[in-house]
């Protein structure tokens, strides 16, 4: 019997216009307390890898984290970084279709799309996306960095779930239509 596929998930963080971050990469601006935060890490525990570009990989290391998260296999999509300033830590600096694609193949939990929006258009392109899973902040911010940047085409998704959290967050869980 073949191994189930690993499944993709970018679970992000957006305001109500669809921004994950200021232009300046900062996220301070979204709710950060109450129960979602809670599920949020909870969550985290059911993936077995991360993937993530290189600018989100950056907040951590402006603060000395360079394994943010030490619980799952960590994979850094980066052209400039050379080397790894972890040696948990991988770097993907070529072929991240081709790596992603990899990762899904292989046995183990599914993986988490950490960002960013650059990222995850080029994987939403290729079809690797499985699953959105959206924490809309009641925010506006006006402009900022994308949950996704330029895509080829629109991509159909399927409202799987809805929870509202106290604190006005709303979780929405989509299923990528194929």
């Amino acid at each position: 019997m073949q191994p189930q596929k690993r499944k993709l998930t970018y679970h992000v963080a957006t305001t109500l216009d669809g921004f994950i971050a200021r232009e300046d990469h900062s996220f301070d601006c979204f709710v950060n307390e109450g129960d979602h935060v809670t599920e949020y890490f909870a969550t985290l525990r059911t993936y077995g890898a991360v993937v993530m570009g290189r600018k989100t990989y950056d907040i951590g290391l402006q603060f000395g984290v360079t394994d943010p998260y030490p619980y799952l296999e960590t994979y850094v999509v980066s052209r400039s970084l050379k080397e790894s300033p972890d040696p948990k830590v991988r770097l993907i600096s070529d072929d991240v279709v081709g790596a992603v694609r990899t990762l899904k193949a292989q046995e183990g939990k599914d993986i988490y799309l950490a960002g960013g929006g650059e990222l995850a258009t080029q994987l939403f392109t290729a079809g690797l996306v499985d699953e959105v899973l959206i924490k809309l902040n009641p925010l506006l911010l006006g402009s900022g960095i994308p949950l996704v940047t330029r895509l080829g085409s629109h991509i159909n998704l399927e409202l799987l779930s809805t929870k509202v959290y106290r604190t006005g967050v709303v979780l929405l869980q989509y299923g990528v239509k194929r």
